[in-house]
């Protein structure tokens, strides 16, 4: 019987006895009568018990060890049988791996044998080609040179005949060049005879090709002086602008009391140049920067230029010119000039050729003809009659920003108030705005102060 389960049994059986014993009811027994016959039968009572107990404890532990036994029989079994099997697997593996090596050697040699085979058939077929080519090439050249050969006595039969052709061919040529030389000689004394009439003839048109370039020459100074001289109908010239016409269109942002401000200008103009440069000509107040208010530092601006149907295109900067501040011009470069397909007016070389010019209001609204007059005490200006201008056509009268051209279609000036027009002839400029997404660092008012101060300091007929 296991230890452990017997000792377990044990203590579990004393502390059984200990519990059911009554202890405090327990006397000790007077020495002298005990009472012997009923502890005799309590002791034997519970020796009983406990051999009863310990009986089935065995026979239950006898009973266990009899399965466990049947269990171990059974697994060794098992065990011998597997063991057994992997042993005859193992045997049967060894002799799958001799076969194989041997069917694998007896494959390598196969392939030998077939790769051999295939090599010599190979060159044996290789071989038969190579004859039967140098068989066909042998038959080849052979009909080649047969048929040089019939090519060869046919050429020589023919070289033959040619030979008997040019020896009659050589006495006929001799009688030609004797005919030839008689000729030549009498065509050499015609040849001198109109060599020195050519002579003649060229000498004598020289001569008339020299009057005709003099006076083509004349003719084309005599038609530009003509055409300097004579003025351009005024109606020709406000057609001519019409067609000619570029739209400027101005964005410029501020920041605001409640938020950005926005202010928007648009006008219509046309393209001057003084030779080098082109430009489009404007008057400040064309602009959203007029110089009667006071000046801000504008965040962004941006210029375009736009023509119909769909051009469009944006300049770089705003030049305000050192004739008078509030002449202002936007540079134009040669490709926006051609892409546009405009007009590009020249400067006038001399603009006093004519008393009178050609006005144009806001930008093609009006037109007429106009007297000016120069004013000694203002050079670089011209002052227009405005009272002849008014009794010809009624309330249209001239004013600021309005364009001023020459009788000759030339670009005369713009006008800088009611009564003055800034003669236009150069671009040097005074101060630029460039234009642009953030134009913050320009200090644009410092800039508009000073152009401001500029005309507050002119006389006061030419502010």
């Amino acid at each position: 019987m296991n230890k452990t389960l017997l000792l377990i049994l044990c203590d579990f059986l004393l502390l059984n006895l200990l519990a059911l014993t009554r202890w405090e009811k327990a006397q000790p027994a007077p020495p002298k009568l005990p009472p012997v016959p009923e502890m005799a039968a309590n002791s034997v009572t519970k020796e009983n018990d406990l051999v009863d107990t310990m009986r089935q404890s065995l026979e239950q532990e006898h009973a266990v060890r009899e399965q466990l036994t049947q269990k171990l029989s059974s697994v060794e079994s098992n065990l011998t049988a597997r063991e057994q099997n992997l042993a005859k697997l193992e045997a049967e593996r060894g002799q799958l791996s001799a076969t194989l090596n041997q069917t694998q050697r007896a494959a390598a040699e196969l392939n030998q044998k077939i790769a051999a085979a295939t090599q010599e058939a190979s060159m044996s077929k290789e071989e038969l080609a190579r004859l039967q080519r140098e068989l066909e090439e042998r038959r080849a050249e052979a009909e080649r040179q047969k048929q040089a050969l019939a090519a060869s006595q046919k050429a020589q039969a023919e070289a033959q005949e040619k030979i008997n052709g040019l020896s009659v061919a050589v006495k006929v040529a001799e009688q030609e060049k004797k005919m030839l030389r008689e000729t030549a000689d009498t065509l050499q004394t015609q040849v001198v005879a109109e060599r020195e009439e050519r002579r003649k003839i060229q000498e004598t048109t020289a001569q008339l090709a020299g009057g005709v370039g003099e006076l083509a020459e004349k003719s084309g100074a005599l038609t530009k002086e003509i055409r300097e001289n004579r003025p351009i109908n005024a109606n020709t010239l406000f057609d001519e602008f019409l067609k000619n016409r570029v739209t400027t269109d101005f964005v410029a942002v501020r920041a605001g009391l409640f938020g950005p401000a926005t202010r928007e200008k648009s006008t219509s103009t046309i393209l001057v140049t003084d030779g080098v440069k082109i430009y489009a000509l404007l008057h400040i107040s064309d602009t959203p920067f007029p110089l009667y208010e006071n000046s801000y530092d504008w965040q962004k601006i941006k210029v375009e230029y736009s023509r119909p149907p769909s051009f469009r295109s944006r300049t770089g900067e705003l030049d305000f010119l050192s004739i008078d501040p509030r002449v202002v011009v936007l540079p134009v470069d040669a490709e926006q000039a051609a892409a546009l397909g405009v007009k590009v007016y020249p400067t006038a070389l001399d603009p006093f050729k004519f008393p009178e010019a050609v006005l144009v209001s806001g930008g093609g609204k009006g037109y007429g003809e106009v007297g000016f007059k120069l004013d000694p005490e203002q050079p670089g200006y011209v002052r227009v009659d405005n009272r002849f201008f008014k009794r010809l056509f009624g309330n249209f009268a001239p004013s600021r920003g309005d364009i001023v051209l020459s009788k000759t279609g030339e670009i005369l000036g713009i006008m800088v108030n009611n009564d003055y027009c800034a003669v236009v002839n150069n671009f040097l400029p005074a101060h630029k705005i460039l234009t642009g997404e953030d134009v913050s660092a320009e200090h644009t008012s410092s800039i508009l102060n000073e152009l401001a101060a500029r005309v507050r300091a002119l006389p006061l007929n030419l502010q």
